[in-house]
């Protein structure tokens, strides 16, 4: 009996193990200018003002972040979008990427997101798209789990993802990028998201 016990235990401990060992390293998303890149050393200055240092990959990629049109906002094509909520219980967009056809279904769903305390982002394909007046428009979005409806206003950012060059990481260009946080503390990233011709990435 003492001798199974003493299995379980192990059992138990080694389990215990292979979940921790398993668990995905924690990650922060990074929203600011670049200071400076010095091979693979890339210095962003953050929008509260710190400046991190993130080691990027060997192969790491550059995507650049542009600006469209709302028309591309459609029956059928795939977006994301952060919104607000608000006090009547709708959804305000505060910016929207209408994802490459190669993108379709990344992070599909409704959930918290970072831009603003309180904003959610909606990872989902376009259903509908009417006139919500004054040059705003209102978009049915239905993902795996359900269907949002957020209004998207004039004002709002739309864009899009291309392919983008490394010789865009110049000081001052404003990127986004999700960095891991590695068990020493400091951040290393395999792809870096920079606005096109000065845009600030809205996401």
């Amino acid at each position: 009996m003492k001798h199974a016990s003493s299995l379980a235990l192990c059992l138990l401990l080694f389990a215990c193990g292979f979940v921790l060992a398993q668990a995905p390293a924690p990650t922060q998303r990074v929203r600011g200018d670049v200071v400076a890149l010095d091979g693979l050393g890339l210095q962003v200055k953050s929008r509260s003002g710190e400046t991190l240092a993130i080691k990027l990959a060997d192969n790491y990629v550059v995507t650049a972040v542009v600006k469209i049109d709302a028309t591309a906002i459609k029956p059928g094509s795939f977006v994301g979008t952060a919104s607000m909520p608000q006090p009547d219980g709708t959804l305000t967009s505060l910016e929207v990427l209408v994802l490459p056809e190669s993108m379709r279904g990344s992070n599909e769903g409704h959930y918290p997101w970072d831009l603003r305390p309180g904003s959610m982002m909606t990872n989902a394909t376009v259903v509908d798209v009417v006139s919500a007046g004054q040059g705003a428009r209102r978009m049915t979005l239905k993902y795996k789990d359900g269907e949002k409806s957020i209004v998207v206003p004039e004002d709002v950012p739309i864009v899009t993802f291309e392919p983008g060059e490394k010789s865009m990481l110049v000081p001052g260009a404003h990127v986004l990028l999700t960095a891991t946080k590695q068990p020493d503390g400091s951040l290393t990233a395999a792809r870096v998201a920079v606005g096109k011709n000065g845009l600030v990435p809205p996401m």
